[in-house]
């Protein structure tokens, strides 16, 4: 009895320098502390200026980038290899003829969205026309306008000879107010953008009543624009003036009768489709076998 209490008594004895285990490990801790921290402080200046040389010349820059730094080149200040300009790199013909297809096709499709643009605008147009013809039918005014759509929209030429103004002036007669009156209802309803035009005819001299031609035509261009404003209330913001004197002929001025053809007043229905769409609407009519246009007889020589 008594052996086994004594082996008890012994097993049971507490280790009074357990502290040094703890002890050791802080004392290692440190040790690993300050030579990661010696470590970190510790720069190879040669495999730096390498680590900087390779960077620079990767993007084209000098090797020396830092004052007193140390090229490991053999020709300190240049780059290792010469810098890529993706500009430079010749195309594979494969990859050049994929290049111009696609731009082929971009092209097509930007033709094709222009020319289905125009042939939309170019119907609208026409409808315009029709109705405009269509109401000067019913007063029997049809053969006092040509109409004609190309790239600037549908022009409403009035043409007809003594019914728009007296020569030397310009003052509608009421004849010209009656056609102007009768087209006014169609410009008023449609949303375009208006252009009056106003043009004289080739005839030797001054106009008696203005200095010139540009007087001429412009103050006749001013008076329909005013008639379709303060009378059939055709939008201001809508409306604009030009005149163009003797220099822009509807015919050719040496053919018999062209001067009462080109002694005119043009509503231009300025049309809003861009402008490639707009030059491809003369080449939609013709592909489409679209009608349009009018015409009027051509008669006596006329004054300005």
């Amino acid at each position: 009895m008594s052996r086994r209490k004594h082996a008890a008594h012994e097993e049971e004895h507490e280790n009074h320098e357990r502290w040094l285990v703890t002890y050791a490990d802080m004392i290692t801790l440190l040790m690993v502390l300050f030579i990661v921290l010696f470590a970190m402080s510790s720069v190879d200046q040669r495999k730096f200026n390498a680590l900087k040389a390779g960077l620079a010349a990767g993007f084209g820059q000098s090797t020396s980038v830092l004052d007193g730094s140390e090229s490991i080149l053999e020709e300190p200040g240049t780059s290792a290899a010469e810098p890529i300009d993706p500009r430079q790199v010749e195309d594979t013909p494969q990859i050049a003829e994929l290049k111009v297809n696609a731009i082929s096709q971009v092209q097509k499709v930007q033709k094709d969205a222009s020319y289905a643009e125009a042939a939309v605008e170019a119907k609208r147009l026409l409808r315009v026309q029709k109705r405009i013809m269509r109401a000067l039918r019913e007063r029997g005014l049809q053969r006092d306008v040509r109409t004609n759509i190309d790239g600037r929209g549908l022009t409403v030429s009035l043409v007809s000879r003594n019914v728009v103004f007296q020569p030397n002036i310009a003052t509608l007669t009421p004849r010209g107010r009656l056609i102007v009156q009768t087209v006014a209802p169609v410009l008023r309803s449609i949303p375009d953008n208006l252009q009056i035009e106003g043009h004289t005819n080739q005839a030797p001299g001054a106009p008696k009543y203005y200095a010139t031609d540009w007087d001429l035509s412009t103050a006749r261009a001013v008076t329909v624009l005013r008639f379709l404003n303060e009378e059939e209330r055709v939008p201001a913001k809508r409306l604009a003036a030009v005149g163009y004197g003797h220099i822009k002929p509807l015919v050719d001025p040496d053919k018999p009768g062209s001067q009462w053809l080109n002694k005119r007043v043009d509503i231009v229905v300025v049309s809003g489709i861009s402008e490639e769409s707009r030059r491809l609407l003369a080449q939609v009519l013709e592909d489409r076998g679209l009608q349009q246009g009018s015409g009027v007889p051509t008669p006596k020589e006329e004054k300005p």
